[in-house]
């Protein structure tokens, strides 16, 4: 049974700066893929990056592609998102996600992200 953990949300002006963590417990981290997703008020929860195993692979989403940079540090259990020139629709809560395949994965409790013009 994994735990995830996110930190690092906050209020942040237009064009502003914020790097998200996950931190997962157990000893299994290293084998799964990681993403992000986000949920803004009135919309359903999207897809936002991913990243392998091995960090060999990485996906964006459209909307975040040459803003966000997602990394993780096997050795510390631990996935990232760095976000830059952050905009207002960015505003979301930001919920790490570990995909295991043939199940419904693992998912944090949630982060908030508020961008303010």
């Amino acid at each position: 049974q994994v735990q995830l953990v996110e930190s690092g949300g906050g209020l942040v002006q237009a064009g502003g700066s914020l790097r998200l963590s996950c931190a997962a417990s157990g000893d299994s981290f290293s084998r799964y893929s990681m993403g992000w997703f986000r949920q803004a008020p009135g919309k359903e929860r999207e897809f936002v990056s991913a990243i392998s195993r091995s960090a060999r692979t990485i996906h964006n989403a459209d909307s975040v592609k040459g803003r966000f940079t997602i990394s993780r540090d096997n050795a510390k259990n631990t996935v990232y998102l760095q976000m830059n020139s952050l905009k207002t629709e960015d505003t979301a809560v930001y919920y790490c996600n570990m995909k295991v395949r043939g199940t419904p994965g693992y998912w944090g409790q949630g982060t908030q992200v508020t961008v303010s013009s």
